[in-house]
Formats: structure tokens, C-alpha cells, sequence
């Protein structure tokens, strides 16, 4: 039986300009599919997208749920789209206070948004629902990107006991563009979720910023992929310190026989 992947990623190409991760986000889930896995893929639909050019529709079956995040209610929708050359199918999480009318992690002026801590906990929760409701059980998630890096901890924690994912190992992948400033005052609190306590976040700096994202990230998944060689030094500092596997991103000819060892490591 073919092995399943499920790709989060924070950006894919063609939806979003080229750029080292959006063009992983394209080619990884290509790749995979080529080498006989089974798989899925999700990003956020930024509101940079043009969904008339890309084709998007809403999957009504799939949306209407709402997610709670501070005490607050935020719909979930969910459109998607398949990348033309490819024809891989995309999974879209999308949401009016989050997503719609707004670009990636920085604003028109470049500044990031104060919330981009609750819009990746929004996302991570919104992928997990998703795909409990398409009852498709993940032996891989492949995480890439900061908007992605709340997921393995939700998904070894909060939702650990749901079938999908109680055996799923988890590979973050980390770029060297990644943020600096703040993910907002209220970052730890809107993480608290189910089995997601405020006691597993007490070890991360109460200035919770991208670093301790990370941090978090790496603590909850079982690899770790460095895709550049300036990734933030410290945060690969910690990845070591954990003394979890970490892979280098490859050369392009080399990249589906190298992620399969990978897989396969992690499955076995």
C-alpha cells in the first residue's frame, strides 16, 4: 500500500510568487506522487491570491466550521485548486479576518502583522480538521514554513488520539527568510488548546516570538530538514541539542530518492 504524505506548506507556486519555498511547495508534493506516494497538500489562501486566475472554488462540504482562537469565533473555509502543470490538487484554508484582504507575513507597508501567531494556529488547526474530515490518515505530515510550524505541535498533542494522526511522524523544514519580530502579546494563550496545556509551553521564552515558534516545531516533530546554509543559527543550534535526525535539503536530481530514505526511516 502506498505510504501517505501531507504537505503544509506556506507558499506554492504557481499561487504566489517563485521563491525557494514556493517552489518546494510545488515540486515536493510533484516529486512524491511521481515516486508512488499518496498525497495531500495544503497553504493559506493569502489574500495576494487570484482566485478567478487559479481557479479556485469553495469545497462547501468542507467548510462551516468555526474555530475558536481567544475566546473568539473564526470560520473556516476551505476552496481548492489544482496546479496546472502538475495537476496536483490544493487545499486552501481561508478565512475573512485572517486571510482575505491581506498579503503574506508582512503588510503594504512591510510591516508584519501583529497577529501572525494566531493566523498559524488558525491554519494548523484548520489543515488537522480538514483532513479528519476527508478521513485520510497521514503516515508522513511535511511541515515548511513558519505559518506551518504550530501544526506538530497540535498534532502530537491536542489531537493525538484522533486516528488520523496518532501515528504520524512529523518533518519540519526550515528557510532561511525566516521573520524576526513579535507574534503578538497573546500568542501563548491562544495556543492553549485541548491537551495543548499552558504547562508544555512553560519552557519557551514568555516573549514569544519566531524563534521560540521554532523552537516549538523542532521540540514536536521526529526530522528536521535545513534547506539553505544561513538558516538562523540559533535556531539550528537547538535542532542539534535535540539530537533529531536533520537532513539537508538535496540537489534537485537527488531530491526524491533522498526524501524517500527519509520517509522510509521515519515509517519503518
Amino acid at each position: 500500500m502506498a505510504k501517505k504524505v501531507l504537505f503544509v506548506n506556506q507558499e506554492i507556486t504557481p499561487y504566489l510568487p517563485e521563491s525557494k519555498m514556493s517552489v518546494m511547495g510545488s515540486m515536493m508534493p510533484h516529486k512524491m506522487q511521481d515516486a508512488g506516494y499518496e498525497i495531500r497538500t495544503f497553504m493559506p489562501k493569502w489574500g495576494v491570491i487570484n482566485e478567478r486566475r487559479g481557479q479556485l472554488h469553495e469545497v462547501i462540504r468542507l467548510s462551516g466550521m468555526n474555530l475558536i482562537i481567544d475566546d473568539t469565533d473564526h470560520p473556516l473555509i476551505i476552496k481548492v485548486a489544482s496546479i496546472p502543470q502538475s495537476r496536483i490538487q490544493v487545499y486552501f484554508i481561508d478565512n475573512e479576518d485572517y486571510f482575505q484582504k491581506r498579503n503574506t507575513t508582512v503588510d503594504e507597508s512591510g510591516d508584519e502583522y501583529s497577529d501572525n501567531g494566531e493566523r498559524a494556529i488558525f491554519f494548523a488547526r484548520g489543515v488537522l480538521e480538514t483532513v479528519k474530515k476527508l478521513r485520510w490518515t497521514p503516515d508522513v505530515i511535511h511541515c515548511q514554513g513558519w505559518m506551518s510550524a504550530v501544526l506538530p505541535f497540535y498534532a502530537k498533542t491536542a489531537y493525538k488520539d484522533e486516528p488520523q494522526f496518532a501515528n504520524a511522524k512529523i518533518v519540519s523544514s526550515f528557510f532561511e527568510d525566516q521573520p524576526k519580530g513579535s507574534l503578538g502579546n497573546n500568542i501563548r494563550n491562544s495556543l492553549v488548546f485541548r491537551d495543548a496545556s499552558s504547562e508544555k509551553l512553560e519552557k519557551y521564552d514568555e516573549a514569544f516570538d519566531y524563534l521560540e515558534l521554532g523552537k516549538l516545531a523542532i521540540d514536536y516533530s521526529d526530522a528536521i530538514v535545513a534547506t539553505g546554509e544561513n538558516i538562523d543559527e540559533k535556531l539550528m543550534d537547538y535542532a542539534k541539542s535535540t539530537g533529531k535526525p536533520i537532513m539537508a535539503h538535496p540537489e534537485e536530481e537527488q531530491i526524491q530518492d533522498k526524501y524517500m530514505q527519509l520517509y522510509n526511516s521515519l515509517t519503518e
